[in-house]
């Protein structure tokens, strides 16, 4: 019972197929990683960064070489031109290059002891700066439940405050036109910049009030800023056409009295009329 049956071969160990090895997809073709996690003295690169689509292979080599080093560490043109074999002239390009793309930010600053330096920033991630302070989230706009978001409305080319205020007032007096076309100051804040659409293109208050006040529904009007919202867009007169500037007239000069004969002549100031002047010494040079 306890002999062993030396006929009966070994159980082979699975093997994972070279084509589903997780870390081989294309063994044969192209890059394969043979890869050890690093667990010490290592730094985090993003790919914005080492796949670059502009940046050029010395920028993106000297980027990673500067993220890599600690605070304090010196990244002047001449420290780096005596660390690597590039000359200043490529390593400076190479630094104004990522001060383009935002990886780099260089300011002059004055420090206590009165001396003006350059001090350098390195941002692993361009357009997100650690040191700024966060911005509080935008705080939504809360609507009743159920509400629809106000429809557009034109907007003017002019944002002068007296045209606001006019379109402001027109609107506020809708109400005398017809109870229904009450609104509130939210609504009448939305629709301001439609009135004023159609005063800046020479349509007159009246003719402004008519458009949106006349041949209203009998129906009651659930939502009075909605129906006046259309109305603006869709009632919107084209502009007015060009208007040539017509040219200065001249301005008549003024009447006064001859100081000689006391008759009346225009001229630019006091003194003699043509006349005079003719018969004094010197004729018309006097």
């Amino acid at each position: 019972m306890d002999t062993q049956n030396p006929n009966v071969p070994a159980h082979a160990h699975t093997r994972v197929a070279a084509n589903k090895h997780p870390n081989r997809r294309h063994p044969h073709t192209g890059l394969v990683h043979d890869n050890i996690r690093h667990t010490t003295r290592f730094t985090v690169i993003g790919n914005h960064l080492a796949q670059h689509p502009e940046l050029s292979l010395l920028a993106i080599g000297l980027g990673t070489h500067i993220q890599s080093l600690p605070v304090g560490a010196r990244i002047d043109i001449k420290s780096l031109a005596a660390r690597f074999p590039e000359g200043t002239t490529r390593i400076s390009a190479a630094l104004r290059e990522l001060e383009t793309h935002g990886y780099l930010r260089r300011e002059r600053v004055r420090v206590p002891d009165g001396r003006i330096i350059t001090r350098t920033t390195s941002c692993n991630q361009p357009g997100h700066s650690g040191t700024e302070a966060p911005r509080p989230a935008p705080r939504k706009r809360t609507r009743p439940p159920g509400s629809k978001p106000l429809p557009a409305v034109p907007q003017p080319a002019c944002t002068a405050p007296a045209l606001h205020q006019q379109a402001t007032d027109l609107l506020t007096g809708l109400r005398r036109e017809d109870p229904r076309l009450l609104l509130s100051a939210c609504d009448t804040a939305h629709l301001a910049p439609g009135v004023a659409a159609w005063l800046e293109r020479d349509v007159t208050p009246a003719a402004v009030r008519r458009a949106l006040a006349d041949d209203l529904p009998l129906e009651p009007l659930v939502r009075p800023v909605a129906f006046l919202a259309h109305r603006l867009t869709a009632k919107l007169p084209p502009l007015p056409p060009y208007r040539a500037p017509e040219p200065p007239q001249a301005v008549p000069r003024p009447l006064m009295n001859c100081d000689g004969c006391d008759r009346a002549f225009r001229g630019p100031a006091g003194g003699r009329c043509s006349d005079c002047r003719s018969d004094s010494p010197g004729g018309r040079l006097a």
